[in-house]
C-alpha cells in the first residue's frame, strides 16, 4: 500500500461561490480536485476511503455514471489543452457527443459559453480558425468555455492562470467572479493574492491535511492556526 496523499479530509464546498484551496507543493490539492470527478480512476494504483458527496449522493456508488459525473463536474487544468480542431469545433465537440446536431443550436451554445468565458468579442469572427492559433490566455478561456458547453454544475480549476500573463489572468478572474452566479467553483489558485481577490472561502491544506477553512477575509486577516498565518505571510511555501 502506498503513502496516503490526503488524510481524513472533511470539507464542505458552498454552492454558487468560489472556494480556493491553497497550500504548498505536495499538499494533495491536485489529487483532491481530480478525485472530485473521478479522474483518479485513471490511476489504477490509487484508492479512496470515505465518501465524496454531491447533492447528498456518493460519487463512488456502484450506480454512478462516471461520464455523466464528469459532465456535471468539469475540470480545467494548469496548461491550456485545446483540441486540435477549430475554435468552434472545440465548443461543439461535447454537445455533439450529447446528441446536439442542429447548427443553429451549436452556434447559440458557442456564443453563450464564449461570452461567459469573456472570449466571444475577441474571436467571434475567427471561429473556424484552428484553436491552437489563439494566445495562451485565449486558449485557457476556450478550455473554460468548452467545459461550460456541457452545462456542468461544478467547475474545478487546477492553477488555471499558472502560465498566463497578468492581463489574461485578470480576464479569467473576472469571468470566474461572474460565473459563480450560476456555478459552484473550486480552484487551486496560482498565487495567494489570487485567492484573496476572487474567493468567497479559502481552505488551507498542508501535507495532505486540511489545516483551516473559512471566509476569505477571516483566513487572511485573522487565521486561527499559526501555520496558516505563516503560509499566507510567505514564511514558507
Amino acid at each position: 500500500m502506498g503513502k496516503p496523499v490526503i488524510h481524513g479530509l472533511n470539507l464542505e464546498v458552498p454552492e454558487y461561490a468560489i472556494m480556493s484551496i491553497i497550500g504548498p507543493a505536495n499538499s494533495g490539492i491536485t489529487t483532491l480536485l481530480r478525485a472530485l470527478n473521478r479522474l483518479t480512476d485513471l490511476n489504477h494504483e490509487a484508492s479512496i476511503d470515505g465518501e465524496i458527496l454531491i447533492d447528498g449522493k456518493n460519487i463512488h456508488a456502484q450506480d454512478t455514471n462516471v461520464t455523466e459525473l464528469r459532465r456535471r463536474v468539469g475540470i480545467v487544468f494548469d496548461v491550456p489543452t485545446p483540441l486540435p480542431m477549430t475554435i468552434f469545433d472545440n465548443i461543439a465537440y461535447g454537445p455533439r457527443l450529447k446528441g446536439v446536431k442542429s447548427k443553429k443550436a451549436l452556434a447559440e451554445i458557442a456564443e453563450e459559453v464564449l461570452t461567459m468565458a469573456s472570449l466571444w468579442d475577441e474571436i467571434k469572427d475567427r471561429l473556424h480558425l484552428p484553436a491552437l492559433r489563439l494566445s495562451g490566455g485565449q486558449q485557457q478561456r476556450l478550455c473554460i468555455a468548452r467545459a461550460l458547453a456541457l452545462k456542468p454544475e461544478i467547475i474545478l480549476l487546477d492553477r488555471p492562470c499558472a502560465s498566463l500573463d497578468p492581463i489574461s489572468t485578470a480576464k479569467i478572474e473576472d469571468s470566474l467572479i461572474n460565473l459563480k452566479e450560476r456555478f459552484t467553483i473550486l480552484i487551486s489558485p496560482h498565487t495567494i493574492e489570487q485567492a484573496r481577490r476572487i474567493s468567497d472561502r479559502v481552505a488551507f491544506m498542508l501535507m495532505g491535511n486540511l489545516v483551516e477553512e473559512g471566509v476569505t477575509e477571516d483566513i487572511f486577516v485573522a487565521p486561527q492556526d499559526s501555520r496558516t498565518e505563516d503560509y499566507i505571510s510567505g514564511r514558507f511555501g
